[in-house]
């Protein structure tokens, strides 16, 4: 896998130089293209220059060894430093998905459980909120249907990073997060004390960063327009400004009623389009390409039970990777890292295995 640094190091110093160029940043759907390019590479181009002092160090403190005690005492933790080191490269050499370093649009859903399962959404959106906090990352709601007793329906947020580097976008940390989010708890319409089991759905999509990104006929739009409702199914405007937008050639439909004007909810619309498109695009290529071994864990729709949040026992169990852990407390308050890193590490390792096929 070592082999393919030189070409990398050398498209590194040549993204470096096209980036010096103020040519470039007049286009900033390019400069923000060869950014994201640049900052992965330089993960790799600060791995390998750490991979290389270390073994420069070892074969200097090997040398010496047999002079002096010290040098021989430190050989084996350069061993260690090295083979972690080489590891470290090993997976930022790993082809990374395209939309890593996107922004993204998260969609929860109430799932099965009425009542229950749309105020375990709000608790999602909560707890993904509190978790894009501690990341510094800023989220804004882009739709939203609430529920009598004031959890969603269903709701739209975008989740927007500060970041090129792909390692560290938006989308390769909640990528995985898409399927079946499944509680088990004490509703508080129950009377009883007893424990229902309902769900949500979780749905992630990169975000399109420019509109020519996706191509979207008008012809190939269906666009309708009708008056909001809210909970209970109330008439909330008395004008016709609700936009439900059908792309024909694929059949998604997104409908938008949070805003005031028709304008506005047209262009939120067709902001989520552009999404659903892009991952529909993503995964048709996915499917076509029997070469590519796609992620043994990622989903692109709400169809998997991937997660249960079990709060009598402050549990929370993944059922993809195996991660089991006792603070669903703080998870829920978003404290997700260490749930989200164990889906991570099992794609990279999946992705390393196939690499050695």
């Amino acid at each position: 896998m070592f082999e393919s640094i030189h070409g990398l190091l050398e498209e590194h110093a040549e993204l470096q130089l096209k980036l010096s160029d103020p040519a470039v940043h007049t286009d900033q759907a390019l400069a923000r293209k060869l950014g994201r390019r640049y900052a992965e590479l330089s993960s790799i181009v600060e791995g390998n220059s750490r991979v290389q002092q270390l073994s420069d160090d070892l074969e200097a403190a090997r040398e010496m060894a047999s002079e002096d005690p010290e040098f021989a005492a430190e050989v084996p933790e350069l061993e260690v430093q090295l083979a972690t080191a080489q590891e470290k490269l090993r997976r930022l050499l790993i082809p990374r998905d395209p939309d890593d370093a996107r922004d993204v649009i998260l969609e929860v859903k109430a799932g099965e459980g009425g009542d229950e399962s749309a105020l375990f959404a709000a608790d999602l959106v909560r707890m993904y909120t509190r978790y894009a906090e501690s990341k510094g990352w800023k989220t804004e709601v882009i739709s939203s249907t609430e529920s009598d007793l004031g959890g969603y329906k269903d709701i739209s947020i975008a989740v927007k990073g500060r970041s090129n580097d792909p390692a560290e976008g938006v989308y390769a940390s909640l990528k995985f997060e898409g399927g079946v989010h499944r509680v088990q708890r004490v509703p508080v319409t129950e009377s009883q004390g007893r424990i229902h089991t309902s769900a949500a759905g979780v749905l992630v999509l990169p975000e399109v960063d420019e509109p020519e990104e996706v191509e979207i006929n008008q012809n190939d739009l269906k666009i309708d327009v009708y008056r909001s409702s809210g909970p209970g199914g109330q008439s909330v405007n008395t004008t016709d400004s609700a936009v439900r937008i059908t792309h024909l050639p694929t059949g998604i439909v997104v409908a938008m009623q949070n805003e005031k004007s028709q304008l506005q909810n047209r262009e939120a619309g067709m902001r989520v389009l552009r999404a659903r498109i892009l991952a529909h695009q993503q995964a048709e290529i996915d499917a076509a390409n029997s070469a590519q071994r796609k992620s043994q864990i990622r989903t692109m729709d709400r169809s998997e039970r991937i997660r249960t949040y079990n709060f009598p026992e402050n549990r929370i169990a993944d059922h993809r990777t195996g991660y089991k852990a006792y603070n669903l407390d703080a998870v829920m308050n978003g404290d997700l890292e260490p749930v989200i890193h164990s889906a991570i590490e099992m794609d990279e390792q999946s992705r390393l295995d196939a690499l050695g096929d």
